[in-house]
């Protein structure tokens, strides 16, 4: 009589991924499991909890590029893993960053001659490269107030209520004061006339922002540059401009090259641009480049030779990949000047088409600017019964990522919807978003008041004229949506 026996446990490599052991159990979120698992169960486990983020393409909150072509994927991938810091082992990366560098410091209309080296860094974006010019600013003031014996323990910084938060962070971080010029409605950046009379001895550099974050308009850079021109004449003190051309670097030398911003002005002595948003090159990379040489105190410069070879570096990072240096070098001598102009006044071309779908609804206001980073930024004419966030909340519904946000001081009370047109925003696309824009309005139409039934403030509508101006009413709403939004997160768990 011939014994059979049944196995218990079967081989894994019989089963179906999603019928193996290995996806039927929880795994440790936070902390290190005990055991190893294959490397596909790894993945699929992973893969399919990235399932649940949002569509990249579809994010139209983000300036930063979210395609490139197949082409330049496998170059980064080629290079993954160089440390682009041991240039010692990676001199052609080195140089390929050198190139970009000079590129981008001609673009930018540098005074420099033909054989002349430009002075700049690659950074993580531009966060990092705001972060170095702020220090070289302070720094150049530091030595020349210890030169003229006068105290240097009180430095300051003029910007806009407008400015991107890694400015708040380089004035926080590095103990300088931030002065800032305040917003009002209908005027969304910053003023140059108030920034020029808020420059005393102490102020290091007065910012200058090329593409606001809020809107996508450009500052009067030249304007600026003139008043204090003037100043620094009649007070001796020097103040100069670096601009953050984080997001309007890449559009102005190919959609308006007449615009004086850059270098052609006599004050500005840094500029920062992030390759990863207009420069078309996925997150990870920025650039900073100084007017010449004597810009960049060489104190701050760093050299070392343990990895082969005296290695200068002016970075708050170290190892740092090589892949997005690379990308943007492809990206330049793949697009060149026509590619470029190309691409953006396609991003051009769409911003009008949303922006003229939207105002057919005639429910909106357009509070950006035709001149500027190619962005849609608007405000409803009404908000008696609901508001800007209740649409970006039901437009993600059809997959779309519209942020809803307030102006800050003193433009609170104005609270914006904005769409960043990138190069993968098709017409289609542009077009599809006016259709789901109306289709939310109408939905809206015919639902009763959020605003009133979440937060407790019936008959507002009606009220309105005999209890508060409108501006009052208009911060209870936000306020109380705020406090109804973060309360919905308390409840869904999120940390």
């Amino acid at each position: 009589m011939v014994l059979s026996r049944t196995q218990t446990n079967s081989d894994e490599s019989v089963c179906t991924m999603f019928g193996s052991r290995y996806v039927r159990t929880t795994l440790p979120k936070y902390e290190i499991g005990e055991a190893s698992i294959p490397k596909d169960a790894a993945y699929q486990i992973i893969k399919d909890e990235l399932m649940l983020d949002g569509n990249p393409r579809l994010n139209l909150a983000s300036f930063v590029t979210t395609w490139m072509e197949p082409e330049c994927d496998k170059l980064i991938m080629d290079s993954i893993n160089k440390n682009y810091v041991d240039m010692d082992e990676y001199p052609v990366t080195t140089e390929l960053q050198n190139r970009c560098v000079n590129i981008i410091a001609r673009l930018f209309n540098a005074p420099l001659e033909e054989t002349e080296t430009a002075v700049g860094v690659g950074t993580v974006g531009s966060s990092e490269a705001i972060m170095l010019a702020g220090l070289a600013f302070k720094r150049k003031w530091q030595n020349r107030r210890k030169a003229e014996g006068k105290p240097y323990d009180k430095p300051n910084i003029v910007t806009g209520a407008n400015v991107q938060v890694c400015w708040e962070k380089f004035a926080r971080y590095f103990e300088v004061e931030l002065k800032e010029v305040k917003l009002s409605e209908g005027y969304y950046v910053m003023d140059p006339d108030k920034a020029a009379e808020m420059v005393d001895e102490n102020t290091i550099c007065v910012a200058a922002i090329l593409g606001s974050t809020l809107n996508g308009e450009f500052e009067d850079v030249k304007r600026l540059n003139d008043l204090l021109v003037k100043k620094n004449e009649e007070t001796g003190w020097n103040t100069p401009i670096p601009v953050d051309a984080a997001s309007g670097g890449f559009i102005a030398p190919f959609i308006y090259p007449e615009l004086e911003w850059d270098f052609r002005l006599p004050l500005v002595k840094s500029i920062n641009v992030s390759g990863h948003k207009y420069g078309l090159v996925y997150a990870g990379i920025g650039w900073v480049v100084w007017r010449a040489p004597e810009d960049l105190p060489e104190e701050l410069i760093f050299h070392i030779n343990y990895l082969g070879a005296d290695q200068p570096t002016f970075t708050l990072n170290f190892s740092k990949g090589s892949s997005q240096i690379i990308a943007q070098y492809y990206q330049l001598i793949r697009l060149g000047f026509e590619g470029y102009k190309n691409v953006m006044e396609n991003c051009i071309e769409n911003m009008v088409v949303l922006k003229e779908g939207i105002e057919k609804t005639e429910r909106f206001n357009i509070v950006s600017k035709d001149q500027g980073v190619p962005v849609v930024a608007f405000s409803l004419k009404d908000h008696s019964f609901h508001n800007e966030f209740e649409i970006s909340e039901m437009l993600r519904r059809f997959g779309w990522i519209v942020p809803a946000y307030t102006m800050p001081a003193d433009a609170q009370h104005i609270t914006v919807l904005r769409v960043v047109i990138r190069e993968d925003f098709s017409r289609t696309l542009a077009e599809r978003l006016v259709s789901d824009i109306s289709k939310v309005l109408h939905e809206l139409d015919t639902l009763p008041s959020k605003i009133s039934k979440k937060m407790g403030i019936e008959g507002i509508a009606e009220n309105v004229k005999e209890k508060k101006m409108e501006r009052e009413i208009l911060m209870e709403v936000i306020v109380g949506w705020r406090k109804f939004v973060k309360e919905r997160k308390k409840m869904n768990g999120v940390c």
